[in-house]
């Protein structure tokens, strides 16, 4: 099963749902998981993919893999509200999804907004 610990323990994911800005949000997930459970972890991030995939709100999302013999994935998923993702924790489908996970498979998410630094990036913020 999947352990979630928090990115950021000063300011939970929960507590981020309150944010209202209806702005576009971005999920940023950093996994730790063995080497040996590389292939089932693959199999559960694709099946918790395909249920965000469906929920309202959704834009995209995208899982990356660290280089060499690293234990370190992270995806990010896009949304276009902070409400649009929080709601996908309603969805009655959503709380078994974290049993598909191997044992070894810890989640450390959080939300983000694009932030614009002229000439550089393009953002909301």
């Amino acid at each position: 099963m999947l352990k979630h610990v928090e990115l950021d323990p000063s300011f939970s994911l929960r507590e981020q749902y309150a944010d209202t800005a209806g702005k576009t949000t971005v999920l940023l997930n950093v996994f730790d998981v063995a080497p040996e459970d590389a292939e089932a972890f693959k199999r559960a991030w694709q099946q918790d993919a395909e249920f965000f995939k469906r929920q309202p709100g959704y834009i995209s999302a995208q899982l990356h893999q660290g280089i060499g013999n690293s234990r370190m994935w992270f995806n990010y998923a896009v949304f276009e509200t902070t409400a649009a993702f929080a709601a996908t924790n309603d969805q009655p489908e959503f709380g078994p999804l974290r049993a598909v996970y191997p044992d070894s498979a810890t989640a450390h998410p959080h939300l983000f907004r694009r932030v614009v630094i002229p000439g550089i990036c393009v953002g909301e913020v």
